[in-house]
């Protein structure tokens, strides 16, 4: 656990409800090794935003004989946890890496919560945000992990209090946070063909993300595998996020490790292009490591020289 808050290390809350165990099996010569690490979309933002000088503070259940094995797990990362017990046990899968990809081998999902178990989730969760810099939201794990009003109750209660949240969702959990205005949407191009229900590519995807504008959404940056990070920010023109070429690597995490680092530059005060900048080159540092949610500061800082920005309207989308 880290120290507490201060001016140069801003909290930043994350609606993590689901961080899960994942135990990964390598190869070491003759034997095989097995590593147990806490997973999920929410402690891969934790990791980097804690990377880059916040102190994230993951909001979450957890339980069952996953989650008591989770519980030391999460008290070693960097930053703290808000933890709602919940008598299901907690998500988890096994991965195989002996032969030098990740392949997924094993999952199993938490089952349902209970009512005030939700109730005590929701509670932790705004209560926190309303002492943060601002609060992330992430999907569970899987799609069906929460009734999707949870979400909208969510951001409603925090934007209400003037604090900026930052959405990280797929559809249908998406939806229900728009109406609320979501200070920044960043979703992959798939998720964006969810929302809209029709093809992104080419010049659709900047038409999709002004239907999300349109919903209520105020900067929308979609990442787009190989293609530039589109930005359609809240004031101003669309523009592009160029991350440098990197042919050979590995993409699980990388989405996530790129809002764990706008989330911790929002809330030291960069500008939002800066913020994104520096989300795109946490993101190719990601991609050149097995480890997700991870990269060092010092590389990142590095290849975010490496980024370029364009204007859409110069460039073929």
């Amino acid at each position: 656990m880290s120290a507490a808050p201060t001016p140069q290390r801003p909290r930043v809350a994350i609606f993590a409800p689901d961080p899960v165990l994942s135990v990964t099996i390598e190869a070491r010569g003759d034997a095989d090794e097995l590593h147990l690490h806490p997973a999920g979309q929410g402690v891969w933002v934790a990791r980097m935003a804690a990377e880059l000088g916040a102190m994230p503070v993951l909001c979450s259940l957890v339980g069952g004989e996953t989650g008591a094995t989770l519980v030391p797990l999460l008290d070693a990362l960097p930053g703290a946890s808000r933890i709602t017990h919940t008598a299901g046990s907690s998500g988890s899968y096994v991965v195989d890496r002996r032969a030098g990809e990740r392949r997924v081998v094993s999952t199993a999902l938490r089952p349902a919560p209970q009512r005030h178990e939700i109730d005590d989730l929701v509670a932790a969760t705004v209560a926190t945000a309303l002492g943060s810099m601002l609060l992330v939201m992430c999907n569970p794990y899987g799609a069906e992990g929460l009734p999707d009003g949870v979400y909208e109750t969510i951001v409603a209660d925090v934007k209400a209090a003037g604090i900026p949240v930052l959405v990280d969702l797929s559809s249908p959990r998406l939806d229900r946070t728009l109406s609320s205005g979501p200070d920044l949407v960043k979703l992959n191009d798939w998720e964006l063909a969810g929302y809209v229900r029709g093809p992104v590519d080419g010049p659709r995807a900047l038409e999709a993300a002004r239907a999300l504008q349109d919903a209520g959404a105020r900067t929308v940056a979609v990442t787009r595998a190989e293609a530039p990070i589109l930005v359609l920010p809240v004031d101003g023109e669309p523009f592009e996020i160029v991350p440098p070429r990197l042919p050979r690597g590995f993409r699980e995490g990388c989405g996530d490790t790129m809002m764990g680092a706008i989330a911790a530059a929002w809330a030291r005060g960069l500008e939002l292009r800066d913020a994104l900048v520096l989300g795109a080159a946490a993101g190719s540092a990601n991609f050149l490591r097995h480890g997700l949610g991870t990269g060092r500061r010092d590389a990142i800082e590095e290849l975010a020289t490496c980024v370029a920005v364009r204007s859409v309207v110069r460039t073929a989308v």
